[in-house]
């Protein structure tokens, strides 16, 4: 654990309870005395903390020291996704935020299956472990998007990532990219978009495969 992700981190005190306190104290065996960093993944500090006093159900932490120190990808990259099984994307989700893609929207296609249904609350809570897991001092951005004409009716310079003969180049400046569902696109939402690239292989990736391979292509 890098940090640990706490709302109010920043005030010159903070409580530890419940899913904080069993966290620091029964899982990472924390002791009274010990200094544990914190973050409010909001303005890019860094706060150390003392703690302070333990009781058997809550822990009083004292700031002694922030520090600036934001560590984010060095650029930008939104990746739009078509819906598949939500454990499927729980599963992919630290992946991609490792890599550092800064904003996922979810886009239910022609394919997607419609009885999938995403929980944005669930979702954030696997980018906050994800984020004291590997240091991310910034959230993911998460959407969920209804259809293409919402996609289309945001956002503008989108590339359709399907089988092409022009393949997307780690040089290539992509700043948005779209990934389909299991079955991929219909011939309708290709014909949509202006730009088509392929990933460079000849083989069929999973839907989830794609996005991982894609976000590498941009950001590593």
């Amino acid at each position: 654990m890098q940090f640990l992700y706490h709302p109010k981190a920043g005030e010159a005190k903070v409580f530890l309870q419940d899913e904080y306190y069993r966290y620091i104290f029964k899982v990472r065996r924390h002791k009274k005395g010990e200094t544990i960093a914190l973050r409010n993944l909001k303005d890019g500090y860094l706060y150390s903390y003392l703690i302070e006093d333990v009781s058997k159900r809550e822990a009083i932490l004292t700031l002694v020291h922030k520090e600036y120190l934001e560590i984010k990808p060095k650029r930008y990259f939104h990746l739009l996704w078509c819906v598949i099984d939500p454990k499927t994307i729980e599963k992919t989700l630290p992946m991609l935020n490792e890599l550092g893609v800064g904003k996922i929207s979810f886009v239910y296609c022609e394919r997607s299956q419609k009885n999938f249904r995403l929980k944005l609350d669930k979702l954030h809570k696997i980018l906050i472990n994800s984020n004291q897991q590997c240091g991310r001092s910034v959230l993911m951005d998460i959407e969920i998007l209804n259809s293409l004409e919402e996609v289309l009716s945001r956002y503008e310079d989108i590339v359709l990532i399907d089988f092409s003969d022009e393949y997307v180049e780690c040089a290539d400046n992509i700043q948005k990219a779209f990934i389909g569902p299991e079955g991929g696109f219909s011939e309708d939402e290709r014909k949509r978009f202006s730009t088509i690239k392929g990933l460079g292989t000849k083989m069929i990736l999973r839907s989830e495969s794609a996005a991982v391979a894609m976000a590498s292509k941009v950001l590593v």
